[in-house]
């Protein structure tokens, strides 16, 4: 008798779906919390400007006259410049507290280079400023210093430079009248003076290279995560290096430009002015801690300061410190808001 062993039946393993979709996770959507709370951070400014324009032209005739708006948007033009470049350096986490000294310190100088013409007027201060900006960008990068100390000697030393340039602010060097420079400041187009202009096609460009450009992803990575941005392969100090370049040329190119406005160097503007410009970039929905805000944001900033100045004129009872107190009331909102905002996001 034959004893028959039987094999085990093999295990069938499933042959391998050629045509089978795959199956991949629904992206999770944004809740409409998180999505206003983006809206407001980018938008939120331009209404608060929107609201307060309609309210002062209804109490105010004289508010919403051309003339009164061109003075406004030409005063704010400076500012706006020097903003231009604090929102690239805030974007990287960083800060300039240099940027009142070296406009004043720019103004100087352009009004002393004027009496050799046009272009020397503009590159002096543009050269001195950049030269300061490159500073800051190389300490703060290849030094590894805080940049709230860096940009605060910067302060000291271009205000003391400017103070020893001037004899202790003795000495006034005066544009010459009728010159191009003076045209530079003090003409205009269409009624809009070539300073605002000059802005407008700044904050142009800066939008397109922080939206359109790798160098502008690099600031928002290097603002986000310095060490991320490392390991990413980006170039970290040679970005902070630019940025801060950038700041002082621009600073140095706003000073010139209210130099030929008011045809003299004055020495005593530009004081305080660094603290406008945060104010003006944060109000603008620019995070403090870096890594998010928008060129256009600056600039409704940059106005909703104007306009309240503006409003405090008009009123007349008031004087000017008014402003320092509204611009501080506004500052600490928007950042109690974005401290809510980011916090909601991250439960979200």
């Amino acid at each position: 008798m034959k004893n028959s062993t039987s094999a085990a039946p093999a295990p069938q393993v499933p042959a391998p779906l050629k045509n089978a979709p795959l199956r991949t996770e629904p992206r999770p959507e944004r809740s409409t919390g998180s999505r206003v709370g983006e809206l407001v951070q980018r938008q939120g400014v331009l209404a608060v400007l929107l609201t307060v324009i309609l309210i002062a032209s209804f109490v105010y005739p004289t508010f919403a006259s051309l003339d009164n708006a061109r003075g406004v948007t030409v005063q704010a033009s400076f500012l706006a410049i020097v903003a231009l470049g604090m929102t690239l350096v805030i974007i990287t986490g960083g800060i300039d507290l240099s940027v009142g000294s070296v406009f004043a310190l720019g103004g100087v100088l352009a009004a002393w280079a004027s009496q050799w013409g046009f272009l020397a007027a503009l590159l002096v201060p543009l050269v001195v400023g950049g030269a300061i900006g490159l500073v800051n960008g190389l300490l703060i990068a290849r030094a590894n210093m805080a940049p709230f100390i860096v940009t605060l000697a910067s302060l000291l030393a271009a205000r003391g430079i400017l103070l020893a340039f001037t004899d202790e602010g003795a000495t006034t060097y005066l544009v010459p009248k009728d010159s191009a420079f003076a045209e530079l400041g003090q003409g205009s187009v269409w009624g809009f003076g070539y300073p605002i202009l000059i802005a407008l096609v700044l904050f142009g460009a800066g939008g397109l290279l922080l939206q359109r450009t790798s160098f502008g992803q690099t600031l928002f990575a290097v603002g986000g995560s310095s060490d991320a941005a490392t390991l990413m392969g980006l170039p970290v100090a040679r970005t902070k290096i630019l940025v801060y370049t950038l700041s002082g040329l621009l600073a140095g190119l706003a000073g010139a430009l209210n130099a030929a406005r008011l045809s003299s160097g004055v020495t005593i503007v530009g004081v305080g002015m660094e603290l406008d410009a945060i104010s003006a970039v944060v109000i603008g929905g620019t995070l403090l801690i870096g890594g998010a805000g928008s060129i256009s944001g600056t600039l409704w900033g940059v106005l909703l300061l104007a306009v309240i100045q503006n409003l405090i004129n008009q009123i007349g009872s008031l004087n000017s410190s008014y402003q320092s107190v509204v611009s501080g009331g506004f500052l600490i909102v928007v950042v109690v808001a974005q401290r809510y905002l980011a916090r909601s996001r991250r439960t979200t």
